[in-house]
């Protein structure tokens, strides 16, 4: 193919000829072959890599599939995805692929990077649009002065300090470029915090709800923003062939851009916002509309003169946050920072050659001044956090989390080199210590921050301890907006008073899927104009909480993969002090009766929370508890199927607390076999109820000993004082049955309970029901579908059970004591003392007496 000779490519899309055929300093100019767009086919003898469009194909390919493979080898060091986009194009660059010819000339042709350099600016575009829609211009007025003034102190101090080291070192540092433009790109990257790759460090180390990642968060943000104002300010003045009245054009010219966008552009949008009805889609001709806009703000600030990724994320500030904007989200997001992004950074390692790297003097003048801005910046927040009485250690953290680099600084970089403002030698060092800088962020974070947590352990953590008229801790997990209703009909069962409130910790799950808006939900969560769905089902328990007495609603979210969310859902329920998490099952009821699996991933994080849960656990299996005229109904009929074991004492215990509710009868079937006989009472039984624990008003060493023979009581003699005492308090409450029925084996179990009063809203079973192999549960254990819910539980959800009622799998909290236990008799009893010993050994003795069981006088 010849060369036409008059075909040059603009400025910012010129690639350059190099000795191996790659990108080389930007005095050389390369004249592009009018390469023809598709190929004619291997078997005309015609090779396809010579054509732009399989050649640019088979690039997006290489370059996705290694960005993906470094982010697989750089997941179990915990490492942003953004280290593995920038390693990858320094990978495939003439760094270290680009050494070898054959590789450089076929793959990567100097030819063929203008095509990948244009998508990749288009889909850069479109990624700044979003981190302009998914960025809340409100949060600069709610964050507060302290997020303010560190993120001014994080931008001000490493601007100052790496401008004026520079300075000094002028004459070794920038070398053939314009001083005064390099100081000024040196300084906005060196000052810069990549706000969405903060996001993600934050949600992967679980720190996103933190009272840090909240600061570091707010901060960014702010940071965020006056980075692309100084940005456009530095594109502005950086021509340097430009006269002083053309900077200033371009300064007011950017200013009119902004202005327009607020106030013309943000009306329309929310006048087109406004028009969707709620609960509707936005229509294909207004995405596209908005869509076209982007290409079109980018189009006005590149005839401005600044660059064109600073409108598409002035326009995306502009789009409210609500409807419109999760629809947008959701349309972009994967295929724009799954595909198109990658090229952007590939495009940056492309650039980035390290061979040419070879006066020392230059590296390490340049490497000391990323440093002493580095440290400027640590230095500037720790200052600022410790006068705010943050601790040391939690300023290194927000220092180190603020020196995040990532998308900002490569566009200003590139920006720098594209201006001639940066050399090929100073462009190579400085991405290279930014991806060091930002690597050492996670681990210099989790090795530094350790929360101050609180020693002292709780005592109430199962409801069996808890007296029933008190006060209830309650942490309900929601995934959608489905689970809610059944776990407010739930809470409505419960009987919230003012003398026996409940607290509930309503904490909406979100899946951590590496999507921005997934992650930034948590800090969305305060904005009053957000329609997403946690601002629904907040709403919702809300609403409750208005209409009803007795009930208090604190509102959280949780980002987290679905691998690890469990370890957020024990931390909070252990620091919140819960007495029971209550989880909707895995599984929802279809419009025939049946059960389908709404996500396979919930049914590992309930197993999880069932084993490694600091308290009770229950999981609500909706079949018509939340429908409107169940809730509807004056009266409400639980059943509670009861075999024995800690995990029906549960049951028993969270109904006794039900039973209290006037609009609540109770149905309590025990199952026992034919050779029962009711074991003797305990000799060392207490006079004080709940029958196990000693009185609340003795003294410390009194309870140590008191517990020590109850440790000797077998699990049928805990069900039977537990039944007697629940009996005895109940004495002439018409709104309560009990009754027994005799069964032999797991066949007489199914029958039975198939013969049930069909007329009960929701069962409460154990989910061990009785003792450990017991002949009437062991057969219907080999057949369980879902162990979660165990084998009554599973017996009641499954297709073979006709009655369509709503079941409530109770889990009793019990200490795993180092004795082998034959039973869950031992951990039980033993609870009050290996909780003391455990969580408690520094607390004055006299505090056990107080916070003891919760049948006593002085009890929670």
């Amino acid at each position: 193919m010849s060369e036409a000779a008059g075909m040059l490519p603009p400025k910012d899309a010129m690639a350059q000829v190099a000795p191996r055929g790659n990108i080389s300093s930007s005095g050389s100019v390369v004249c592009y072959s009018p390469m023809m767009v598709t190929a004619y086919g291997i078997w005309q003898g015609v090779n396809p890599l010579e054509f732009s469009l399989p050649l640019f194909i088979l690039q997006t390919a290489i370059i996705v599939g290694t960005t993906r493979i470094l982010v697989l080898l750089l997941k179990p060091i915990r490492q942003p995805r953004v280290i593995a986009e920038i390693l990858a194009g320094v990978l495939l660059g003439p760094s270290l692929m680009g050494q070898v010819e054959v590789w450089a000339s076929t793959m990567f042709p100097v030819r063929s990077l203008l095509t990948l350099e244009t998508v990749a600016h288009v889909g850069l575009l479109y990624f700044l649009f979003l981190v302009g829609l998914e960025m809340d211009v409100n949060v600069i007025k709610r964050s507060g002065k302290k997020a303010l003034i560190i993120a001014v102190a994080g931008m001000a101090l490493p601007f100052c300090i790496g401008t004026a080291t520079s300075f000094i070192f002028r004459h070794q540092v920038s070398k053939n470029v314009h001083q005064a433009s390099f100081l000024l790109f040196l300084g906005v990257a060196l000052s810069v915090t990549a706000f969405p790759v903060l996001a993600r460090i934050l949600a992967e180390i679980k720190l996103l709800n933190s009272d840090l990642g909240r600061i570091a968060m707010s901060a960014a943000i702010v940071n965020d923003m006056c980075a692309w104002i100084l940005l456009a300010l530095a594109i502005a003045i950086s021509e340097v062939n430009s006269s002083a009245f053309s900077s200033l054009w371009v300064l007011l010219s950017g200013v009119a851009f902004v202005l327009a966008c607020f106030y013309v552009v943000r009306p329309i949008m929310w006048w087109v916002a406004r028009r969707v009805p709620e609960g509707e889609t936005v229509s294909d001709l207004q995405i596209t509309l908005i869509l076209t806009g982007v290409m079109i703000a980018g189009v006005c600030t590149d005839a401005i003169g600044i660059h064109s990724v600073f409108g598409a994320f002035v326009y995306g500030l502009v789009i409210p946050s609500g409807t419109l904007g999760v629809v947008l989200i959701e349309k972009l997001e994967d295929f724009v920072t799954g595909l198109l992004l990658p090229l952007f950074f590939a495009i940056s390692g492309l650039r980035t050659n390290v061979t040419r790297v070879r006066d020392p003097v230059t590296v390490g003048l340049l490497v000391l001044v990323f440093i002493m801005a580095s440290c400027a910046k640590i230095m500037g927040t720790i200052l600022i956090a410790v006068s705010y009485t943050m601790t040391f250690r939690d300023g290194v953290a927000l220092g180190f989390l603020m020196n995040t680099r990532g998308l900002v600084e490569m566009i200003v970089l590139n920006i720098g080199r594209d201006k001639e403002v940066l050399d090929d030698e100073s462009f190579a060092v400085m991405v290279l210590v930014s991806v060091a800088m930002t690597a050492l962020v996670t681990p210099v974070v989790t090795t530094v921050y350790r929360p101050a947590r609180r020693l002292v352990g709780y005592k109430r953590r199962n409801l069996q301890r808890s007296k029933h008229d008190t006060e209830l801790r309650m942490l309900a997990c929601v995934h959608t907006t489905r689970n809610v209703p059944s776990i407010i009909s739930l809470l409505e069962l419960s009987n919230p008073t003012k003398r026996s409130p409940i607290f509930i910790y309503a904490l909406h799950l979100v899946e951590l899927t590496g999507r921005a808006s997934n992650m930034l939900a948590a800090h969305h969560t305060a904005s009053n104009q957000s329609r997403s769905t946690s601002e629904h089902i907040f709403a919702a328990f809300e609403d409750y909480e208005e209409n009803v007495g007795g009930v208090s609603v604190q509102a959280l979210t949780a980002v987290s993969p679905y691998q690890t969310m469990h370890e957020d859902v024990c931390v909070l329920a252990e620091d919140k002090h819960v007495s029971l998490i209550v989880l909707p099952f895995h599984k929802q009821q279809t419009v025939d009766g049946g059960m389908e699996p709404i996500n396979a991933s919930l049914r590992g994080f309930n197993e999880s929370i069932l084993s490694e849960a600091p308290c009770s656990v229950g999981i609500l299996v909706d079949r018509g508890l939340s429908a409107a005229a169940a809730r509807m109904a004056n009266v409400h009929h639980v059943a509670l199927l009861f075999f024995g074991g800690p995990d029906d004492r549960e049951g028993l215990a969270y109904a006794w607390r039900m039973v209290e509710n006037p609009g609540v009868c109770l149905t309590i079937v025990r199952y026992i076999p034919p050779d029962y006989t009711a074991p003797p009472m305990a000799p060392a039984r207490q006079a004080a109820p709940p029958p196990r624990p000693p009185p609340s008003g003795a003294h410390p060493r009194a309870t140590a000993i008191t517990i020590v023979p109850d440790a000797a009581k077998s699990e049928r003699q805990m069900d039977e004082e537990y039944l007697n005492e629940f009996r005895t308090r109940n004495v002439g409450n018409d709104a309560i049955m009990y009754m027994e029925q005799v069964v032999a084996n797991s066949e007489d179990t199914l029958a039975a309970i198939r013969n049930l009063d069909s007329a009960h809203d929701l069962y409460i079973v154990g989910r061990h029901p009785g003792e450990a192999g017991s002949p009437l549960t062991s057969a219907l254990t080999e057949w369980m579908e879902s162990p979660e819910l165990g084998p009554i539980g599973d017996l009641l959800v499954s297709s073979e059970f006709s009655k369509m009622v709503s079941v409530l799998v109770m889990q009793q909290y019990v200490i795993n004591t180092p004795q082998p236990a034959v039973g869950p008799a031992m951990p039980v009893t033993d609870d009050p003392v290996r909780q003391y010993v455990t969580n408690a050994n520094q607390r004055p003795s006299v505090q056990m007496g107080r916070g003891g069981w919760g049948g006593g006088p002085g009890g929670f």
